[in-house]
């Protein structure tokens, strides 16, 4: 004799597949995002970022924990940093003289983002 499924047997049957998939969809995609911190580190020295800026104490130039926090739940703060490296704008330093930021030396959109990802996650 043949049992018939009912609704919920049929969406247990159906759901846990999918959000096993879809878990690992998110791992993946989570992955693909993860910042290269040795490539954004080589590139800030290369580029003596350090000279102004430090991780979590402020130089001449903020710390990037301060930017983090600054852009922290802001959707353009990925932009904002990277046209800070690419534009070469006039920025106010802490002691409050302004001067124009370094143009990075680098045109590699995936160089800047991972850059940009890096000071962001401080």
């Amino acid at each position: 004799m043949y049992r018939i499924a009912t609704g919920k047997q049929i969406a247990i049957q159906i759901l846990i597949p999918m959000a096993m998939a879809l878990s690992g969809l998110a791992s993946s995609v989570h992955a693909a995002d993860a910042v290269d911190a040795d490539a954004a580190n080589a590139l800030a020295k290369r580029n003596d970022c350090f000279k102004c800026h430090a991780i979590d104490k402020t130089k001449k130039g903020p710390s990037y924990k301060k930017i983090a926090a600054k852009y922290k739940g802001k959707p353009e703060g990925e932009d904002k940093a990277i046209k800070n490296m690419t534009t070469g704008p006039k920025v106010k330093l802490e002691d409050g003289t302004e001067e124009e930021h370094k143009v990075i030396d680098t045109k590699d959109p995936n160089e800047l983002k991972n850059l940009a990802q890096w000071i962001l996650s401080r």
